[in-house]
């Protein structure tokens, strides 16, 4: 059986944690975590089967260096259960969990799981020994806790809620103390996903309000006169109030909503693709359609004013609230602002450019070039990244990264690492990355923004009207001219729109 990587990078594991480019990484630091279930066994329990001499092996899983490297799918999933003596790692909870929905539905995964804990432990059995239940319950709640605090949006589906309950009913019956921890567990996913609709709820009637408003601007251009600086002229306070947006969204992106985005069809599987029946992907739609919103609001608000002094303004305004957002570490922000004034309509505007001063603006683009793989961008991000470990207040915490990079960075590591090895194993090197990646932002989204609130600029940043592409280049010709015979034509069919 051959157990080589298809990745080209090689990830090593130890009892002190995870080892990439030769730094130790500790997993407490690193892994999100939950709290163990009542202290009715010892904490050395968790790392002790990770590790297995190779005549120790589970069939159908492969060591290398006493380093679990790939298995079969079913032989995963047993790993993945408890019993009185093995309880798994929680790096590979977390790893697992958020791989395994490129081979199987979450809510198949699920009744496995439970499948497995009833039979080796007989839970079904009324005479099963009750110590033995003592000794085993606690893990298999931990496990449940580790998955509904974790992966809380899998819950969504019904099938996994009666799995889930169908087994916490077993091992808390007739034992109070199980019972209130399956209380406390499963009260804690509810509030969690009550949240989320309320959040898809306010999403939406966000979006409804900004078309509302938009059709208005149409019809009567002139029955809207705010701008962005008549409602905050301070770049530190529309930055502090960008990154509560920026937090906020992030907070709501489920670690598996990264890989749902890229799931393909198991070969090995004839069922058809996964997560098909229902939304895969929204958090994380939704915050990327944030960033566009950001960049257009940026570009309408360079292209609206009808004075080259009062543009010129804008640009220098917005130039000042990106340079606020690098220093608090809200990149996805200053990439947005960015890309706002380099849209074709903003950068045109040669005479309005020519009273802004662009010395900060140059520094701001030099620090997000995308030459050399945006290297820049990462070395500040590394910067921020330490920053935040070391941290002593909350605002030095936050770390937003730029991220549509960071999905293309997972979707090239997706993309460049096979699922699969040749045997048929599931490759588990490329997950140990994989997660390595997910785990970090989940560090990053837990951050609280601990800037006051400011609910008219953040209704405004949120709801304010903003120009299509096409109504962007009509502003940018009214306010300077077309220059050649491609734009004067360009104009010329616009305004007959």
């Amino acid at each position: 059986m051959s157990g080589g990587s298809s990745c080209a990078a090689i990830h090593r594991q130890t009892s002190a944690g995870l080892i990439y480019s030769g730094v130790s990484v500790p997993l407490e630091d690193k892994m999100p975590q939950t709290s163990p279930f009542p202290a009715m066994y010892g904490s050395n329990v968790y790392n002790k089967n990770l590790y297995k001499a190779k005549e120790e092996d589970y069939e159908g899983l492969y060591y290398h260096e006493n380093n679990l490297v790939s298995g079969s799918l079913e032989a995963l999933i047993e790993h993945l259960v408890p019993t009185v003596a093995y309880y798994p790692d929680r790096t590979y909870i977390f790893t697992f969990l958020l791989s395994s929905r490129l081979f199987i539905h979450p809510y198949e995964l699920m009744s496995k799981v439970c499948h497995l804990c009833v039979d080796q432990q007989r839970l079904t059995d009324p005479q099963a020994d009750k110590a033995r239940v003592r000794k085993i319950a606690p893990k298999i709640l931990q496990l449940l806790t580790e998955w509904t605090e974790t992966f809380p949006y899998d819950f969504r589906d019904e099938r996994m809620m009666k799995s889930l309950k169908e087994l916490t009913h077993r091992l808390s019956t007739g034992d109070e103390l199980y019972r209130k921890a399956v209380q406390q567990m499963t009260q804690t996913l509810i509030r969690k996903l009550t949240t989320l609709s309320q959040y898809e709820e306010a999403l939406a009637k966000i979006n409804s309000s900004v078309t509302d408003r938009l059709t208005v601007l149409k019809t009567k251009p002139q029955s809207i006169q705010r701008d962005i600086l008549t409602i905050c002229s301070d770049p530190f306070t529309l930055a502090q109030q960008l990154t509560h947006i920026e937090l906020e969204r992030l907070s709501y992106i489920g670690p598996e909503e990264f890989i749902q985005a890229f799931v393909q069809k198991d070969p090995l599987d004839n069922d058809k693709r996964c997560f098909s029946d229902h939304k895969k992907a929204s958090n994380l739609e939704a915050y990327v359609e944030w960033f566009n919103r950001l960049s257009y609001l940026v570009a309408t608000e360079i292209c609206m004013p009808v004075k080259k002094k009062h543009r010129a303004r804008v640009i220098e305004f917005f130039i000042d609230v990106a340079r606020e957002c690098f220093n608090i570490g809200n990149f996805n922000s200053l990439m947005a602002i960015i890309t706002g004034m380099n849209m074709s309509p903003v950068s045109r505007l040669k005479k309005t450019w020519g009273k802004v001063k662009t010395a900060k603006f140059d520094i701001l683009e030099h620090q997000m070039d995308p030459s050399s793989n945006f290297y820049n961008y990462r070395t500040a991000l590394r910067g921020a990244t330490q920053r935040s470990i070391t941290a002593h207040s909350s605002r030095e915490k936050i770390v937003i990264p730029f991220f549509s990079l960071l999905i293309k960075d997972i979707y090239f590591l997706n993309e460049g690492c096979a699922n699969r090895l040749p045997n048929g194993h599931v490759n588990l090197e490329k997950f140990w990355e994989l997660a390595k990646q997910v785990m970090e932002f989940m560090t990053w989204k837990k951050v609280e923004c601990p800037f006051d609130r400011d609910r008219k600029i953040l209704q405004y940043l949120l709801t304010a009207p903003v120009f299509s592409e096409d109504a962007l280049y009509l502003a940018s010709y009214e306010s300077e001219g077309p220059e050649n015979n491609m734009e004067k034509d360009r104009w010329k069919s616009l305004r007959c729109v």
